[in-house]
């Protein structure tokens, strides 16, 4: 790997921390052993190495740590985003994490639930925390030693770590809306949570303010740094949430026009952890996982996703949860002559399948499902034929896997040390990545009445899905192959594009779709569910019928599930949170109405 990769950042961290331990933490030991020892703080900190290491681990909380330990963390929001939309199931078996169990069924008020909420709510905060311990000690050291940065370095790390902070408090604002916002001059962290609508005004307000210091590109040539590009990427992704559209337009165009941000050549290259591929023109955001950097349980590589792969007897051995539901691969398939979704030109009988969609089913689909879905007797990448054997409880959890974060065999970047090491692998989990990018901009443009760009938008996203497919994988040259190549035996693949839209309900209609299908199993679906204002109505199809299918007679245990309602628009906040914001007796902190 090149000096500029993902994990140059990465064991910048464990060798500034282990570097600055040693250095101030140990010195001296036995002539002062009734002084706390091995601590880090403000003063041993208080140099280059120190604010560099500082930021580094702000950087290192995008995804789950060994101090949260479990899977409400994760970076991708498997849990909240995909299992809790319509995306997947929970997977595994009946009584394996059990938090899951209520996320899935909208009981977010149980104590069982509030587990994983409060792992979530504690890594988002652990970020703030410690992007605004880099601001602080980043003004101590200018302070003191005005020669240990120049004024440009100190404002680019100052940048740096103030989009940190609004990336987090944006993960936070997503899950539950109503949140305290910290900066680093607050002195008690018992704030009264503000409203959403000011949330959204003092995350726009930082990233202002990283955008006029970042550099326009990332700093030291780092991949993974946040730079100029990404804080106004990101700005548009918030005036999305926040349906400003008018402004997301024009910020949205402006990195379309002159940023350095393009789709890939062919989806495959999208999750990959092949060097070539990694941090590609596509990579807006994303975790930066490094699974042989010497840390002796691999934990720096994709941890939070390490529970989303495929069972015994598969090389991948363990734990078969998140698998993808019957309902998003009957979103896969098409109209058999136009090649647009079924959804969208059958919208009565499109979901109508509930078996298993297994190789030889030639019914026309998008090329995405394979790279998405791993379904019986189609290749997984390059691993061979997917089984059917390989899920570890079809009746719980349905045929099919998560195939996205499955890394390459060839690619070279599977773990060698900790804990079932064969699911970990230092494949990028793309937190946002401009396919994503452009169809907001498509979904902004709707809303302003530029139907003629928003379906340019969907027919360019459409066109690159079309590029390749999955293909027998003995190689990765026989990896990902034409849609049409006579080697692919197990399905039809088409994909067809849109005339200019008729209106605004069909242009809605056509980049929601299309948003469902190109961001399949990435944890974006109940969040965007929730900003198109329809999530109450589509889960509530999704459990009890639509397009003649229903969740809750192909997964029995579904038919206990609550139907979500208004008090659905936020999740619960953890009541930990809100028994440790108490002041004099009183909760600073509300709970979202509902809960």
């Amino acid at each position: 790997m090149a000096p500029v990769s993902k994990k140059s950042l990465l064991r910048g961290m464990a060798v500034t921390i282990l570097a600055t331990a040693v250095l101030y933490g140990c010195k001296d030991f036995l002539s002062t052993a009734a002084e706390p020892q091995g601590t880090l703080d403000q003063t041993t900190l208080a140099n280059r190495t120190g604010v560099e290491g500082s930021l580094i681990a702000a950087y290192r909380t995008l995804d789950c740590t060994n101090s949260v330990g479990a899977w409400g963390c994760a970076a991708s929001n498997w849990v909240f985003g995909s299992v809790a939309g319509d995306d997947s199931y929970k997977g595994s078996d009946g009584l394996d994490q059990p938090p899951i169990n209520d996320i899935e069924g909208y009981h977010w008020g149980t104590p069982s639930a509030d587990t994983y909420l409060n792992q979530k709510w504690v890594i988002v905060y652990e970020g703030v925390v410690r992007a605004n311990s880099t601001l602080r000690l980043l003004k101590q050291v200018v302070a003191s030693s005005p020669t240990e940065f120049s004024s440009t370095e100190a404002a680019q790390i100052a940048g740096e770590a103030i989009f940190l902070r609004a990336h987090y408090h944006f993960e936070a604002y997503r899950m539950w809306g109503n949140i305290p916002y910290y900066r680093e001059d607050d002195q008690d962290f018992r704030k009264p949570n503000i409203d959403s609508a000011a949330v959204i005004t003092e995350i726009l307000k930082d990233l202002d303010s990283a955008i006029k210091v970042l550099p326009t590109s990332p700093r030291r040539g780092q991949k993974g740094r946040a730079d100029q590009w990404t804080a106004k990427a990101y700005k548009g992704r918030v005036l999305t949430y926040a349906h400003q559209w008018a402004a997301a337009v024009t910020t949205f165009k402006d990195v379309q026009a002159n940023g350095p941000y393009a789709l890939e050549t062919s989806f495959d290259r999208v999750w990959s952890a092949y060097n070539d591929a990694t941090n590609g023109p596509e990579t807006i955001w994303a975790y930066q996982a490094s699974s042989q950097d010497g840390e002796p349980n691999a934990a720096n590589s994709n941890f939070g996703e390490r529970l989303n792969f495929p069972y015994s007897p598969s090389h991948f051995a363990c734990c078969g949860f998140d698998p993808p539901s019957q309902n998003l691969v009957n979103q896969f398939k098409v109209d058999p002559v136009s090649g647009l979704p079924l959804s969208i030109t059958a919208p009565a009988t499109w979901n109508s399948d509930n078996n298993a969609f297994v190789a030889g089913n030639l019914t026309p689909v998008d090329p995405r499902l394979d790279w998405t879905v791993g379904r019986d007797g189609v290749p997984v990448k390059d691993w061979g034929n997917f089984s059917i054997t390989w899920v570890r409880d079809p009746v719980n959890g349905g045929p099919y896997m998560p195939k996205k974060i499955i890394h390459e065999k060839g690619s070279g970047a599977e773990a060698t040390v900790g804990w079932q090491p064969q699911q970990q692998s230092s494949i990028n989990i793309h937190l946002y990545r401009y396919a994503d990018l452009l169809l907001m901009l498509a979904e902004a443009e709707v809303e302003t009445g530029d139907l003629v760009g928003a379906t340019a938008i969907v027919n360019q996203i459409r066109t690159r899905a079309g590029v390749t497919a999955q293909g027998p994988g003995t190689d990765r040259a026989s990896m990902a192959i034409p849609i049409n190549d006579p080697r692919i035996t197990w399905a039809t693949y088409k994909i067809g594009l849109y005339p200019v839209f008729a209106g605004a309900a069909a242009g809605r209609e056509a980049v929601q779709t299309e948003r469902r299908l190109e961001l399949a199993m990435e944890g974006q679906r109940l969040f965007d569910l929730r900003r198109y204002g329809t999530f109450t109505a589509a889960i509530t199809g999704y459990l009890r019928g639509e397009g003649g299918g229903r969740e809750d007679t192909r997964r029995v245990y579904k038919a206990t599930a609550e139907l979500p309602t208004a008090r659905h628009r936020w999740y619960a906040i953890p009541i930990d949170q809100i028994q440790l914001s108490k002041v004099g007796g009183q909760d600073m902190l509300k709970q979202n109405t509902g809960w």
